[in-house]
């Protein structure tokens, strides 16, 4: 078959054509994987190697399959990692020997509910920035009023800083609600696509 008779360079510029939409950081890593797989082997069994390995695609589309059941089974702790996560799960889908149509309908729905879950977080955001703006006025119009009704600026200042708090709890745990979808998500696709390798595998 002729695409075991490509030499070393021409696999690797293959390969990462196949996994130029990773997270940059995971792309590095999988690029530095096979150059050493390839060191470890030899230059004398560089054919070997890649028969190994196959077909470029189909190395490629393992690894992806890798990094999202990793994720699945062991969530990222930081916000970006958590994005790409998200991303590499739904590469994962397209990799997975699961029928097109049916990845596209997942894809679609996924789509329409992260845009709605957007939508809402970013609603939330929103109406919470902006108490807390507009709190900060509020106590700098209770300043303002002290010298004419003391009781009626305290009041204004500590209702003010009520809202502020309140505004800063509201974002914090709308991030927190962010946060925990996005490694829902992310696991949702991982073992959605762990158990499509696992029926084709069957077959």
């Amino acid at each position: 078959m002729e695409e075991w008779e490509m030499t070393k360079k021409e696999y690797m510029k293959k390969l990462a054509y196949q996994l130029r939409r990773l997270p940059k950081e995971d792309f590095d890593k999988a690029m530095d994987y096979f150059e050493e797989y390839f060191e470890d082997a030899g230059i004398e069994n560089e054919q070997k190697a890649i028969e190994d390995l196959g077909a470029p695609e189909e190395a490629a589309s393992a690894l992806i399959l890798d990094l999202a059941q990793e994720n699945a089974v062991k969530p990222p702790k930081t916000m970006k990692r958590r994005f790409s996560a998200l991303w590499i799960a739904i590469l994962a889908l397209f990799a997975a020997p699961i029928a097109l149509p049916l990845a596209l309908c997942i894809l679609a729905v996924l789509a329409s509910l992260i845009l709605g879950i957007l939508a809402v977080v970013g609603g939330i955001l929103v109406t919470a920035l902006a108490a807390v703006a507009g709190s900060v006025l509020g106590i700098i119009g209770g300043i303002a009023i002290i010298p004419q009704t003391l009781g009626g600026g305290l009041v204004t200042i500590g209702l003010s800083l009520m809202l502020i708090g309140c505004g800063i709890l509201v974002t914090y745990f709308t991030i927190l609600l962010a946060r925990w979808i996005i490694i829902k998500l992310a696991g949702l696709l991982g073992k959605l696509v762990r158990k499509g390798g696992k029926r084709h595998e069957e077959k």
